[in-house]
């Protein structure tokens, strides 16, 4: 074998190596993105259900204290009758 070709050889090699090389890095780079978004949607889906609880435990605070203030309101004009 030449010198030229030994050289071509090697630095085929070395290429070849440095694209699969390459190629894993990427795909671990894909998979912890693909991970992680995973995670991002669970957190999203709890927030949203805490955000659910919430409203829906401001709604019931709001009717009460409507209820409390129509009781009042009632008692008030029966008092002043």
């Amino acid at each position: 074998m030449s010198r030229g070709s030994r050289l071509a050889l090697a630095v085929s090699a070395v290429f070849s190596a440095a694209v699969v090389a390459a190629v894993h890095v990427q795909q671990r780079r894909e998979l912890e993105r693909l991970r992680s978004g995973v995670v991002r949607d669970l957190e999203r889906q709890n927030q949203k259900r805490e955000n659910v609880r919430l409203l829906e435990e401001q709604i019931a605070l709001t009717k009460q204290l409507m209820e409390e203030r129509d009781k009042e309101l009632m008692e008030r004009r029966s008092q002043q009758s």
